[in-house]
């Protein structure tokens, strides 16, 4: 059914605080005006919250206030008054256990923040990986018109005449120094070029991933996804997206009207063409959920399957994201997808038009960063999701970061049981290990971390690596960093430290994987699972106060997207009572 856009002008929800002679509204006026506002500030014009994750803590947002300042210099152009108001900040780099821990409560923040305050439409300014995610969820769950304006990410890293990825170079360079080829030396001086610009990761890192879901799903302008933080053309942006907010709340256009089941199939068969992070299965499940979209794991195998990766870019393939700016950005990926007749063309988008709209008159400016589908990095990008003994509920795979020769694998299992145990023994000469071998790492999902850490990607033992091996199959209930790279099977579940199968895998035991069979098999009767499975009990201590009981206790599983049970759906926007 077409948007219909509602009639204006009509009275707005910050209508009530500020409308009216009664005492309520004089005093809620009152208070606001002691920052220097005019009178008719409240005379009905559109109230746009600016949602600031701004910190110094998080270096990939820390230049979000001067994106602010240009959101609003377009929302007051518009006619519109701005107020910038800040959420928590989930740091990927800095916060510890880790931030996916800390994804809910962002959303939960933004959400309340939202709703419980003056305003009529709101700016999501976001970075860092979980600040997109989590400012859309919350967002979704009040359901009053928004729209993404993305940090952006670095300039490309330098180091010695080379161009390095922020992410993807840590992983390639300690791999290098384990070897023998690279000294500690040089691993250091490398430090200082591999972020070199205010921005987020310049690889197909999680952040870039999710600020290109956010224009594929629709909730950005074209083109936010790949503009870098320091680029003039990045404020142009923020100063347009704050004069179309105030526009999307005259028409009522709301996150329910452009988060559609179109609007997902699209950003998952674009995520597959980018080779984008495996973390935007968790993030995009979670958010369907807050906007009733029955959305599954099995949508994400089947969408992506047959779609090719056709941008270059690390850490699957070889540029980064200044080259795939220059290239076009992702409006030149949304048409190609469009032309291979796998995009939504009628899907809608904040711009009130439907997303081919937006795309189909762009040009490719470089074929080398955004290949022609006969020259795809993988003719079968997406998410492979792997089912069997080992995953009852699905685990996933990036087979556009993944080796060939490791897609059909029957190996040994080398366990450990946490992450000190792997760090304690993996180079150490009791380890028996080769590169047949599967590695396997328990307890580190949703609950068992808790908070699910970016640590699948074990790096290699030293032993192994100097035999000029890259690449092993490693499993495991956590997930990996956009920016890495290899065959790692991620978000097991359930989880070891639910009961899953993964907890009660022993050394030695065989398994098998076979990516084009989407299955992921331990070789044993099932009465021997069974009966492991009933001797098994958890080895963790159970969080019990604080937001970590809290996780714990109410987060779900990784097939669901990891959200709380109790942040599932929409909440609205309705206007409780008032406070005095």
């Amino acid at each position: 059914m077409p948007f219909e856009k509602k009639a204006w002008p009509r009275a707005l929800r910050s209508q009530e605080w500020f409308g009216g002679t009664g005492k309520n509204a004089i005093m809620h006026r009152s208070w606001m005006k002691n920052q220097g506002l005019p009178a008719d500030t409240f005379d009905g014009r559109p109230i746009i919250g600016i949602c600031n994750t701004w910190s110094e803590l998080t270096p990939c947002n820390a230049h979000l206030r001067d994106i602010a300042e240009r959101v609003k210099r377009g929302v007051y152009e518009a006619g519109g008054f701005p107020v910038e108001f800040p959420v928590f900040s989930c740091g990927e780099s800095t916060l510890r256990p880790t931030a996916m821990m800390f994804r809910n409560l962002a959303a939960m923040d933004a959400e309340e923040a939202i709703r419980g305050n003056p305003i009529d439409g709101v700016v999501l300014l976001a970075g860092c990986d979980k600040t997109t995610p989590s400012l859309m969820m919350g967002a979704a769950s009040v359901d009053i018109p928004a729209i993404v304006v993305s940090g952006g990410p670095m300039l490309n890293g330098k180091w010695r005449g080379k161009d390095v990825g922020s992410g993807t170079a840590i992983w390639q360079f300690s791999e290098m120094v384990k070897s023998g080829e690279m000294t500690l030396d040089e691993f250091m001086d490398a430090e200082q070029g591999m972020a070199r610009s205010a921005g987020s990761c310049m690889t197909m890192g999680t952040a870039s991933t999710m600020a290109s879901m956010a224009e594929a799903l629709g909730m950005t302008l074209p083109g936010n996804a790949a503009i870098p933080a320091v680029d003039a053309r990045r404020r142009v942006l923020a100063q347009m997206s704050g004069r179309r907010i105030v526009d999307m709340v005259k028409d009522d256009l709301k996150p329910s009207d452009i988060l559609t089941r179109e609007a997902f199939e699209n950003a998952i068969r674009v995520n597959g063409a980018v080779g984008g992070s495996t973390n935007a299965v968790l993030h995009l499940l979670a958010l369907a959920g807050r906007i009733g979209i029955d959305l599954t794991l099995d949508d994400w195998d089947r969408l992506g399957r047959d779609v090719p990766t056709i941008v270059n870019l690390q850490p699957s393939g070889q540029y980064l994201m200044e080259e795939f700016y220059y290239a076009g950005g992702l409006p030149v990926v949304m048409r190609a997808v469009g032309d291979m007749g796998l995009l939504h063309k009628e899907a809608l988008t904040v711009t009130g038009e439907s997303v081919w709209d937006g795309v189909k008159s762009v040009e490719n400016y470089n074929d080398a960063v955004i290949v022609p589908r006969e020259k795809a990095l993988t003719q079968s990008g997406g998410i492979a999701v792997l089912t069997g003994n080992l995953a009852p509920k699905g685990a996933v795979l990036k087979p556009s970061a993944a080796s060939e020769h490791l897609m059909k694998h029957r190996g040994r299992a080398v366990v450990f049981e946490s992450i000190e145990d792997y760090h304690a023994r993996i180079n150490t000469d009791e380890l028996d290990i080769d590169e047949t071998c599967i590695m396997v790492l328990k307890y580190c999902g949703p609950k068992g971390y808790p908070g699910m850490a970016e640590v699948g990607n074990m790096g290699l033992p030293a032993k192994v690596l100097k035999k000029g091996v890259k690449d092993m199959i490693r499993i495991s209930d956590a997930r990996m960093s956009g920016t890495a790279y290899g065959t790692v099977i991620l978000h097991t579940a359930p989880e070891a430290a639910d009961g899953g199968p993964l907890a009660i895998v022993r050394n030695g035991d065989m398994i098998e994987v076979d990516v084009q069979a989407r299955s992921l098999r331990l070789d044993l009767p099932q009465a021997e699972i069974d009966a492991r499975l009933a001797t098994w009990t958890s080895p963790l201590a159970k969080p019990q106060s604080g937001y970590a009981g809290l996780y714990v206790d109410r987060v779900m599983q990784a097939d669901s997207g990891a959200d709380f049970d109790f942040l599932v759906g929409c909440r609205g926007s309705t206007v409780e009572r008032d406070s005095h």
